[in-house]
């Protein structure tokens, strides 16, 4: 009875004051909703996508996906120099992307408050490399703050917020993927009634000219040195004392594992990561026995503190490589291996990633595989081409590259090699940074063949819209980009628009456009096989009288087809009927489930 009391409270009260269990990045983007934000930018990227997608649901923000990770900064710049407050978010490998305007921004300063979010993926859960963007800060000198829950993911945000006002700086907040994707409980406040500062034209500020910059570097030093004394009085780092005979300096989700291994010792834990605060840290080395740094990724923090002159233990125990956790720690620290007794892990089978069934992207890899065709992929869902039994993609390095790299192929090679060469990349991706490439290998006189993968979304990081799509973050219609005329417009005579569920008519234009003269497009066009409004006929069966155990079938990768040993059998709780199987099938075996007996 109590507890439905306080559950009508609230819902009288409305959502201020309650607590709400949260995702580290549903958190941000309330940090972003209390702290009177007006603007929102970001290109989807795991493990950061949901911060803006939570901040789309609110209608006092106006949120957007931008093409790339530069332009959204930008836009998030000039919404703070107008005088908004203005977050931007992205993954890590999306800051080397948004790095150009990261870096003068630090000179140029802000207007109304910037927020920065990156989010780190140790572990490389979904991501190309384990970079650590907190030596993004120290290049940039921006301040960078690290949160270790969900409570901090919103506090931190507010508190960015005011630090970027009162030091005239853009703020970063790193997050990884265990605190953006992990939830704990969140007290919700109200939002802050922000109003807009005034604009003031002032080309000396926020004109980049060398003139100008030269003295803006010097705001820069200053600010730094400002910086560092507010870094040693912030809350933001704070000290739990306990046994001292072992003190912990930690930051973020290394936080939590650290407090799981060492238990009662002494944590100085550090939320202002850069710059830090080099007065607290020596106070808390000074006080404790044994000095350890627990941290993620590279010796950020232990090499500074070591420059310091203080002696730590860290990296010479913990790994530069994937995730922390508490089993780590006691191991490499504290020298506490697993009891003899303690239950044996049970042995998990391997589940590689596959495209799912009914993926457009599955008839244009088995084309091009069956043509032995070199393939310079890109990121996307389509990456996983890559692997068996497709394995039809040669190369994957970052957004957009697969174009420039096919056109490089062709330079060092010669047209015989460009002739067997084709760049596969997505269509959200093409808009991301594809585009540079295709004017490049026109302008240049190359021959590279692209074939475009128009799915109708941003499929890898969970169905966003993109410009391609015709709609905005909110669902709202908006503008839709015309590929066929946008490849036109950069000077691409040959492009053309092909089903990769027609295999033969795919593979008839692949082989025309690669051995055609000139650069050409072709528009692999089908919608993502999950999108609500695609429609199949239902499972598949096959027929074992009609089959012939030919095994053919099992090359197109579809994980709904299963090789049993004697025989082959579709499992229908996965087939979505898409039908690629049925041509490729030389014996018609496949059939509409329910049509014929089946095998047991």
């Amino acid at each position: 009875m109590e507890k439905l009391l306080l559950q009508l409270l609230y819902i009288t009260q409305g959502e201020e004051n309650m607590k709400k269990l949260m995702l580290g990045n549903e958190a941000v983007a309330r940090g972003a909703y209390e702290a009177g934000v007006s603007v929102a930018s970001a290109y989807p990227g795991t493990p950061s996508t949901e911060i803006t997608e939570n901040i789309a649901k609110y209608d006092d923000i106006y949120s957007e996906w931008a093409p790339n990770e530069k332009v959204a900064l930008e836009v998030a710049i000039g919404s703070s120099i107008a005088g908004a407050r203005a977050i931007c978010s992205m993954k890590h490998v999306g800051l080397n992307v948004a790095a150009d305007p990261l870096f003068t921004v630090s000179y140029s300063g802000v207007n109304g408050g910037l927020v920065i979010m990156v989010a780190d993926d140790p572990g490389m859960h979904s991501s190309q490399n384990e970079q650590d963007s907190r030596f993004y800060a120290r290049a940039s000198k921006v301040p960078m703050l690290e949160p270790s829950d969900s409570q901090e993911c919103k506090d931190y945000v507010k508190e960015a917020f005011s630090i970027s006002e009162e030091f005239d700086c853009p703020v970063l907040v790193r997050l990884s993927t265990r605190i953006s994707h992990s939830q704990s409980t969140v007290e919700l406040g109200e939002r802050l009634n922000y109003h807009l500062k005034p604009y003031i034209k002032d080309f000396n500020k926020y004109v980049m000219m060398p003139a100008m910059a030269r003295k803006r570097h010097l705001e820069v030093e200053k600010r730094m040195s400002a910086l560092k004394e507010y870094s040693d009085s912030s809350s933001l780092n704070s000290i739990e004392w306990g046994d001292k005979s072992i003190g912990v300096i930690t930051s973020g989700v290394a936080y939590q594992y650290a407090k799981e291994a060492f238990g009662n010792v002494c944590y100085l834990k550090i939320g202002l990561v850069y710059p830090l605060p080099e007065k607290l840290i020596a106070q808390f080395a000074g006080e404790v026995k044994t000095l350890y740094v627990v941290e993620e990724l590279e010796p950020f923090i232990e090499n500074q503190i070591k420059k310091m002159g203080i002696k730590v233990i860290g990296k010479e125990c913990l790994p530069v490589t994937g995730e922390l956790g508490a089993e780590i720690i006691r191991e490499r620290l504290l020298g506490q291996k697993p009891p003899a007794n303690a239950p044996a892990k049970e042995a998990v089978p391997v589940r590689p990633p596959v495209m799912c069934p009914g993926c457009p992207h599955r008839g244009m890899f088995y084309v091009l595989k069956k043509l032995r065709l070199n393939v310079s992929g890109d990121i996307g869902c389509y990456t996983l081409g890559a692997l068996p039994p497709t394995e039809a993609m040669d190369t994957c390095i970052c957004m957009g590259a697969s174009v420039g790299v096919a056109h490089g192929m062709e330079m060092a090679r010669g047209r015989d090699f460009s002739n067997k060469t084709v760049a596969v990349i997505g269509d959200s991706t093409f808009i991301h940074s594809g585009i540079t490439g295709l004017i490049d290998v026109v302008y240049n006189k190359g021959n590279s063949t692209v074939i475009i993968l128009d799915n109708s979304i941003t499929g890898m990081t969970g169905h966003q819209h993109n410009p391609t799509t015709g709609f905005t973050i909110k669902g709202e219609p908006t503008k839709q980009v015309d590929l066929v005329k946008l490849a036109q417009a950069v000077g691409v005579e040959r492009v053309r628009v092909e089903d990769p569920f027609d295999i033969s008519g795919f593979e008839s234009a692949v082989k025309e456009e690669i051995n055609a003269d000139g650069p050409s497009v072709i528009i692999s066009q089908r919608p993502c096989a999950l999108l609500k409004n695609v429609k199949f006929e239902g499972p598949l069966r096959i027929n074992d009288a009609l089959c012939k155990k030919c095994r053919k079938c099992l090359s197109v990768g579809c994980p709904a087809i299963v090789d049993k040993g004697g025989f082959i059998k579709v499992n229908e709780a996965l087939c979505v009927g898409c039908g690629l199987c049925t041509k490729v099938c030389s014996f018609n075996a496949f059939e509409k489930a329910g049509d014929s007996n089946e095998r047991a």
